[in-house]
C-alpha cells in the first residue's frame, strides 16, 4: 500500500492530524496499480458455511514492480476488515499463491493475526482457522442467506440492551412505550457471571413493573450471540474461560427459564441499531451503528431483511498509518473502536487540552467532555469535529463493503449538541471527498438515540 504519509485526506481531523483513511490509502494503491497496465487481481472469499459466502476482488502491483510490497499490507487490511464485518472460519485467496501464503503465517505465527484466526475459528465458529490458495475456478461462489428480524409489537414485552456501561431496557405494550430507562453497571471486571444475572434480572424486573404480564422478552448485547448463545463478548471478559463455558454460554437461556420459558431472543446489539434505524426511518438499506462504551453496527439490506454477517465494526481498521491508535483487546491498530466509542473520545481529551483526568471511568470521561460542549467550550468543540471528520472518511469506506442508503448514528457519545456538530463533520467529509456515494446520514431523537435499541428488541420474538 503507498506510503501513509502520502495519502493526505483533504479534511485533517484538527485533534488527529495524523489520520490516514483507509478508504483513500485502497484507492489510490489500486488505481496506482491499475494503471500500470499490467495489474495482478487478487479474489478473496471470505465462508462462513457453504450457504453464507463473501466474495471481494482487489488490484496489486506486478511482483516485478517496486511498490508491490504494499501487496501484502493491502490485501491483509482488505481481509481483516472483511472478517470482522462479515465473519468467517475459512479464507480462499486466488489470483497470487506468494499471497495466500503470506496470508496463512499471517495468521498462524503473528500475534495480531493469531487474535483473529483464534476468535473467527474455535470461538465463533467452532472449526480451525485456515487459509487456502487455490486456482480461480476453485473459489466458492458468492452466497448470502438473509432473514427477517422484529417488527412484532402485539402483547407485552420487554426489552433490553447490554452495554459495557449500562443496561437499557423497555417496556412495550402493543406497540406502545410504557417505559424506559436505563442502569449502570460494569461488567467487564467481574469474575462471577452471578453478578451478571443478578444484574440484568433487576433491570427486566424494572421494566416489567410497569407491565400487567410479561409475554415475550426481546435483547440485544454487545458480542457474537448465536442461538441466544454466548459466543464472544468484551461484557464477560473478567469471566474465567471455564465458568464462562459452564455458565455465560448460556445466561440467556436460564434467564429466559427464570421467567416461565417465554418467548425470548437475543440477537447482536448491531443488529437492532440496523433494525431501530430501520424502523425509525420506514426504510431499508440501513447500515446502523452505535457509538457507546464500544463501536456496534448492524445492516439491514434492501430487502428489509438482516444477514448472518459479524458486522463487528470496532475491530475493522479505518485508519492505515503505522502508528494508529492500538486496542488493547485485539492488538491491532487503526480499528474502529479507537474513532468512535467512548475510548476515543478519551483518546482525544489530552490532545483538547480539558482538565479531565485520566483516571476517570471512561463514561464519566465522556460526559465530562458533554458538559463543557453543553457550556460551549471549544476544546470539546474539537474532539467532536475530529470524530465526526473520522466517520465521514469511514462512512465512505463502510459505503464500499455495505449497499445501504442511509446510515443511522446512535449511542451515547452522540448525544447532545457535541452529536450534531459530529454529524455536520461527517456529512461535509462526505460532501467533499465523495459526492458519488449520495448516501445520507441520520441522527434520531435523544431518547431514541439512548433507548432506541431496547426498544426495538422488544419487537424480536415473533410468537406470544
Amino acid at each position: 500500500m503507498k506510503a501513509e504519509s502520502e495519502v493526505l485526506p483533504r479534511v485533517t481531523p484538527e485533534l488527529d492530524p495524523g489520520f490516514r483513511p483507509m478508504v483513500l490509502a485502497s484507492r489510490q494503491f489500486q488505481e496506482a496499480a491499475r494503471a500500470t497496465g499490467r495489474s495482478v487481481t487478487l479474489d478473496l472469499a471470505v465462508e462462513r458455511s457453504p450457504e453464507s459466502v463473501t466474495r471481494c476482488q482487489i488490484s496489486l502491483f506486478p511482483g516485478d514492480h517496486p511498490s508491490s510490497a504494499g501487496n501484502f499490507r493491502l490485501a491483509e487490511r482488505t481481509l481483516k476488515f472483511l472478517l470482522w464485518a462479515r465473519g468467517g472460519w475459512r479464507i480462499w485467496v486466488a489470483g497470487s499463491s506468494f499471497i495466500g501464503e503470506q496470508l496463512r503465517a499471517y495468521y498462524r505465527d503473528t500475534p495480531t493475526g493469531g487474535f483473529d484466526a483464534a476468535l473467527m475459528g474455535e470461538k465463533i465458529y467452532a472449526r480451525p482457522f485456515e487459509v487456502r490458495a487455490v486456482e480461480l475456478g476453485d473459489l466458492p461462489a458468492e452466497s448470502e442467506r438473509t432473514q427477517r428480524l422484529g417488527g412484532h409489537w402485539q402483547g407485552c414485552r420487554v426489552g433490553f440492551d447490554l452495554g459495557a456501561s449500562d443496561i437499557k431496557v423497555a417496556a412495550v405494550r402493543d406497540g406502545t412505550v410504557l417505559y424506559s430507562d436505563e442502569f449502570r453497571w460494569d461488567p467487564r471486571p467481574q469474575q462471577d457471571p452471578q453478578w451478571h444475572f443478578e444484574q440484568i434480572q433487576a433491570a427486566l424486573r424494572a421494566a416489567a413493573s410497569h407491565l400487567p404480564r410479561v409475554d415475550t422478552i426481546g435483547g440485544s448485547s454487545a458480542g457474537v450471540i448465536v442461538g441466544n448463545e454466548v459466543r464472544v463478548a468484551s461484557l464477560f471478559r473478567g469471566v474465567p474461560d471455564a465458568l464462562f463455558e459452564t455458565r455465560v454460554r448460556l445466561l440467556f437461556r436460564e434467564i429466559q427459564k427464570s421467567w416461565g420459558d417465554v418467548p425470548f431472543e437475543v440477537v447482536n446489539d448491531g443488529e437492532v441499531t440496523a433494525l431501530a434505524g430501520s424502523m425509525s426511518l420506514e426504510s431499508p438499506a440501513v447500515l446502523g451503528i452505535a457509538m457507546g462504551s464500544s463501536l456496534a453496527a448492524g445492516f439491514v439490506s434492501r430487502e428489509g431483511n438482516i444477514t448472518p454477517w459479524l458486522n463487528e465494526l470496532a475491530f475493522a481498521p479505518v485508519d492505515v498509518r503505522n502508528d494508529a491508535p492500538f486496542d488493547e483487546w485485539s492488538g491491532d491498530r487503526g480499528c474502529g473502536v479507537q474513532f468512535f466509542s467512548q475510548q476515543a473520545v478519551a483518546r482525544l481529551i489530552p490532545a483538547s487540552g480539558l482538565p479531565i483526568s485520566s483516571e476517570w471511568a471512561l463514561p464519566d470521561r465522556l460526559l465530562a467532555v458533554q458538559t463543557a460542549m453543553k457550556e460551549g467550550d471549544e476544546r470539546a468543540a474539537r474532539i467532536y469535529r475530529t470524530l465526526g471528520v473520522c466517520l465521514g472518511y469511514a462512512a465512505a469506506q463502510y459505503r464500499e463493503f455495505y449497499d445501504f442508503d442511509h446510515l443511522l448514528l446512535l449511542g451515547r457519545v452522540t448525544t447532545g449538541v457535541g452529536g450534531d456538530l459530529l454529524l455536520e463533520q461527517a456529512r461535509r467529509v462526505l460532501a467533499l471527498e465523495f459526492p458519488e456515494i449520495g448516501a445520507r446520514l441520520h441522527m434520531p431523537d435523544e431518547k431514541q438515540k439512548r433507548h432506541g435499541q431496547a426498544m426495538a428488541a422488544a419487537s424480536l420474538p415473533a410468537s406470544l
